[in-house]
């Protein structure tokens, strides 16, 4: 079984040597992990500059069409790390967050960094899933 990498055109094309999401299979189970995403059209653009709540919804889709790539979900993920350029955001963000993880409720970072690589763009989140096949 070999890793397989996952894209769609629902997500900011790759800018360099990296995938949206590899899947790495081991037995009857997929791990997939999702690269950072960040708000940006299909030109780089950033989408909603500055409105952190637009901002996470927009990733969170992105993030979602990836897994569905992977014929996964939100409800398979794990693990999320969500990077913010500002702490004092996380009163907007939790709720978002909490709204798609409703159901898989996974372990969660939050942690403050000082720029994401596109200025405007004001979260990056990553994720882990895990996908059990059927035997």
């Amino acid at each position: 079984m070999k890793n397989r990498s996952i894209t769609t055109k629902k997500s900011s094309q790759t800018m360099g040597a990296y995938s949206q999401g590899v899947v790495v299979p081991i037995g009857n189970t997929d791990m997939i992990f999702v690269t950072g995403q960040i708000a940006q059209d299909e030109n780089g653009v950033p989408i909603a500059p500055d409105d952190i709540e637009a901002q996470t919804h927009d990733v969170f889709k992105r993030i979602e069409a990836i897994l569905n790539g992977a014929g996964a979900s939100l409800d398979n993920v794990v693990k999320v790390v969500i990077y913010v350029t500002d702490i004092n955001d996380f009163s907007k963000i939790s709720p978002i967050r909490n709204q798609y993880f409703a159901k898989s409720k996974p372990v969660s970072t939050l942690v403050e960094i000082s720029a994401t690589v596109k200025q405007g763009c004001n979260i990056e989140i990553d994720v882990i899933a895990v996908k059990h096949n059927e035997a």
